[in-house]
């Protein structure tokens, strides 16, 4: 039976190569301004200083999963680049090719490494010899959903500590509005430091789509909004190499909400898709079918699918940090509000739905043989941030199964206190049920056909090659 379901340097004014001084503003559709900048211009560095021989140029803080490619995207783009991560285990990943990178990305770090302009420290003072400084830390959730800043302030607050005249930060990180001014702008003019005249201060969001090449940065357009005209142009000028086009906008704070409104409708679509995909299957209809069906409308309609759970940095995570702003103003969001708390219950629901399964089979969930098939949050990744099959695995260990996992691209997962190793061939052993998480691009599911009860999640029928209803 198949079950379904889902040395600090002077630069000033004029010493700046800012490509946005000779940029051309053209209007999009909605009568916002996109910096279209001249082709020769896209790839213009900020102004070399050379210090202990070595010409100075970006500063990237935090070299995770958005800030290693973007420090990549910005030596690809001309620029000398120290990166810096108070890790030395990720340093040393970095620096023996061992990261979860596009092939592409893998391609350029390798010639990265052998160039005397690419560096790696854990040394935060290496942002003295920075013209630019990008911040990319992680901004989560902690167990009761609110926003964990330590990361950030801490990246922010050694950003100013080492902060030089003419410098230009900018803050990536997906955070509250109001994050830029309250731990950048205010903290530097404490210091003395004028932003727009001694420092120039941007937010600028990151846009990283792990394992996905159709969305690598230097295809995916930059929003940008500067504390002050001239802090916009030096970000502008800056980014303008590494993606497509940038979209200005009047405010860093403009630029955070548009963050939060990316990742919270994103949340919303996605839970109403867990639901309706529910919905389906009361009336026995496969969702996946339905969803392609109304996507054929040309206007008014986004796909989006259900499955286990919502995994990553950004949509399990980001729309709390909206959520919690507006709490501490006494202002509800009830729409977002029950979109998280569905998004935060679905793998409760998939593990219960295993349960079930198990069952109806007569097994029973004590004692029972249960394979996860990839616990990675998303196909061709390695990455387990807020993975819903971490929460899943763990409810069914609890309830008395035994629990394994295959996942070709996370052969150790340290949980608990105890590790666990993916299992190299599934198909050679016995299970009472195999839960379909996130299978891989390139994994052999045919044996599934044949074998043992199936609960695929994904509803993105990847048994059909192997005649399995899903």
């Amino acid at each position: 039976m198949h079950i379904a379901s889902n040395t600090p340097h002077t630069s000033h004014e004029d010493t700046w190569r800012t490509a946005c001084t000779t940029s051309r503003y053209e209007e999009a559709p909605d009568g916002a301004r996109v910096v279209a900048l001249p082709p020769e211009t896209t790839t213009a560095s900020l102004p070399a200083q050379i210090q202990h021989g070595r010409r100075a140029g970006v500063a990237v803080i935090g070299l995770g999963y958005v800030g290693l490619p973007t420090a990549l995207s910005l030596f690809a783009a001309g620029h000398a680049v120290v990166g810096v991560d108070t890790s030395e285990s990720r340093l040393d990943h970095i620096r023996s090719a061992r990261v979860d990178l596009l092939p592409a990305q893998l391609g350029r770090l390798s010639a990265a490494l052998d160039d005397p302009d690419f560096r790696l420290t854990a040394d935060p003072a290496a942002a003295l010899e920075a013209d630019a400084v990008i911040i990319c830390v992680p901004t989560p959730v902690d167990e009761d959903l609110v926003p964990d800043l330590r990361a950030l302030k801490a990246a922010c607050s050694s950003a100013v500590a080492h902060a030089v005249p003419g410098q230009l930060l900018v803050l990536t990180s997906t955070s509250y509005v109001g994050t830029t001014r309250e731990l950048l702008t205010e903290p530097l003019t404490e210091r003395g430091m004028t932003p727009g005249t001694d420092v120039f201060v941007a937010f600028a969001p990151e846009r990283i789509d792990p394992g996905n090449p159709s969305h690598s940065p230097d295809r995916t357009p930059r929003v940008i909004g500067g504390v002050t005209p001239r802090c916009a142009e030096r970000a502008c000028a800056l980014l303008a190499g590494t993606a497509p086009s940038v979209h200005r906008v009047d405010s860093p704070e403009a630029a955070e909400m548009s963050k939060l409104w990316e990742n919270t409708f994103r949340a919303v679509n996605i839970a109403l898709a867990n639901e309706l995909s529910e919905n389906c299957l009361e009336f026995d209809l496969e969702p996946r079918q339905v969803i392609e069906a109304a996507a054929t409308k040309p206007y008014g309609f986004m796909p989006f699918y259900p499955g286990p759970g919502v995994g990553g940095h950004c949509i399990p995570c980001d729309p709390h940090y909206l959520l919690w702003q507006l709490r501490a103003r006494k202002v509800a969001s009830p729409l977002v509000d029950v979109a998280m708390t569905a998004i935060a219950e679905r793998p409760a629901r998939v593990a219960e739905k295993a349960r079930e399964a198990l069952t109806a089979r007569g097994t029973g969930v004590i004692g029972a043989r249960v394979l996860i098939l990839g616990i990675a949050y998303k196909p061709g990744v390695a990455d387990l941030r807020e993975s819903p099959a971490l929460e899943i695995m763990d409810r069914l260990t609890a309830w008395g199964a035994t629990v394994e996992y295959s996942d070709g691209l996370v052969p150790r997962l340290d949980r608990h206190g105890s590790v666990r190793h993916s299992v190299g061939a599934p198909e050679a052993l016995g299970w009472d049920l195999v839960v379909v998480h996130t299978p891989h691009p390139g994994a052999d599911l045919g044996w599934l056909a044949d074998g043992p009860e199936v609960l695929d999640v994904t509803h993105r029928r990847v048994l059909s090659a192997a005649g399995a209803a899903v």
